[in-house]
């Protein structure tokens, strides 16, 4: 089977991390399907896109000195506009349960803010301590 860059082959996940999933593509043979390479869509949890076990279709898209394979999900399928159409379209209802924006910048603010804080505490007791106070 021919594994050079820009081949399309068929494979099966065997292993699901924070940052992809490795796809076995032949015995012995397997990549990595980074997590930004999953799908066009911004991607929190590979889990909600696959499954251990799951067959999938991946591109080459970068074999490494050693060896290693660099693989594609989204680069296997056709074209953005097919992963689009085999996709289900949320109901209006669910747009309503999702937090806007402005919600989500909100929440990351505060929570940056409150990490920030600590950091600041943290440093201005070892500096307190270095000083002797």
């Amino acid at each position: 089977m021919d594994f050079n860059v820009g081949a399309i082959v068929p494979g099966k996940v065997t292993g699901i991390t924070k940052f992809g999933a490795f796809v076995s593509i032949a015995p012995g043979k397997s990549g990595l399907v980074h997590i930004s390479e999953i799908t066009s869509s911004y991607v929190t949890d590979i889990r909600e896109h696959l499954a251990e076990g799951q067959e999938v279709m991946v591109k080459v898209i970068g074999v490494d000195q050693s060896g290693r394979m660099n693989l594609s999900i989204k680069g296997a399928s056709s074209s953005p506009a097919d992963e689009t159409r085999r996709k289900p379209q949320p109901r209006s209802s669910e747009f309503a349960s999702e937090p806007s924006f402005e919600d989500k910048l909100k929440r990351f603010m505060q929570d940056s803010d409150n990490k920030m804080s600590g950091i600041k505490q943290y440093s201005d007791k070892r500096a307190n301590r270095r000083r002797g106070h």
